[in-house]
């Protein structure tokens, strides 16, 4: 059923779409306004697989993302739908599109499983989050790194990595484990995964599933030689026999990341944390600067 959007990142502007899949969003969007007769806010979500553009729901009302989008454009998006339900057209307000920020924008879920120990880390369709905080930054890297700081949890720039993926996601960990190589972590696996990235001709230190001998995986977090997880389990018997292991990341205060798509955003971020961020400006700083910059920046991808 896949991760619930409450517990899911929300990037602006969009990242990973090209510009005729953004146009094509945009066009769906506002056939559907049209042929449904909705007046004010409705949030569409929208997948793409293969090139392809699904829609996956209509809501005709506000979301989650509205706040998010407000603090990153700087507009007021709430009060110009209560006022279009009114009766007040965008003209009449004196509202035209505005162009993409420069900078990019993330929103990244809280989650209280330091306070509560003994729950699973493993994100599914069930929300599991209990706040939001936002990061911005010249980069994605830059914004994720920020908003994983101001989770209270942040990311680590060195140190050992742990991978374990079930067999399906073994090709596309690759890239990542390559880069966290090249970052400068050790990398430290189950067999499985360990002998994947052998292949590849990737250096990798194999450890022990927990039951499978001493010291095992969960064992080596709690002493402290572990300082990030990627985990990502296939299976109710897989996600049972790998809990420990979230447990003891829980426990320990190492982020655990659950989704290779999770693990992508995190090689960002620490990438820019090595890199250095620059210096934060408040949302009415970097709004007013937008408001003097020449309009007709085009989407990206």
């Amino acid at each position: 059923a896949g991760v619930h959007s409450g517990d899911s990142c929300a990037v602006f502007p969009p990242q990973l779409v090209t510009h005729g899949q953004y146009a094509a969003m945009r066009a769906i969007a506002a056939r559907l306004a049209r042929a449904l007769g909705v007046v004010g806010p409705m949030n569409v979500q929208f997948a793409v697989q293969d090139g392809q553009v699904f829609v996956l729901e209509v809501n005709p009302r506000a979301s989650r993302t509205l706040p998010f989008l407000e603090k990153a454009t700087g507009l007021a998006l709430t009060a110009a739908a209560t006022r279009a339900m009114l009766g007040e057209s965008f003209a009449a307000q004196g509202i035209a599109e505005a162009a993409l920020p420069a900078r990019c924008f993330v929103k990244a879920p809280v989650f209280p499983f330091r306070r509560f120990p003994a729950s699973d880390s493993l994100l599914g369709p069930e929300m599991k989050s209990t706040g939001e905080v936002m990061g911005v930054g010249a980069s994605f890297g830059e914004a994720f790194a920020r908003a994983q700081l101001g989770t209270g949890q942040g990311l680590p720039v060195a140190g050992t990595a742990f991978l374990s993926v079930h067999d399906r996601d073994k090709p596309d960990l690759l890239p990542i484990a390559r880069q966290l190589g090249v970052l400068g972590f050790a990398l430290l696996a189950t067999m499985g995964t360990a002998a994947a990235l052998r292949a590849r001709g990737l250096a990798c230190e194999t450890v022990a599933k927990v039951g499978e001998g001493s010291p095992h995986v969960a064992e080596r977090i709690l002493a402290g030689g572990v300082q990030l997880v990627i985990n990502t389990p296939l299976g109710a018997a897989s996600r049972y026999d790998e809990r420990p292991i979230r447990q003891a990341a829980t426990s320990m205060d190492v982020p655990c990341i659950t989704t290779l798509a999770g693990a992508r955003a995190a090689v960002d971020g620490i990438r820019a944390l090595r890199e250095g961020l620059g210096v934060p400006q408040s949302l009415q700083a970097l709004h007013a600067a937008a408001a003097i910059r020449p309009r007709g920046r085009a989407a990206r991808g």
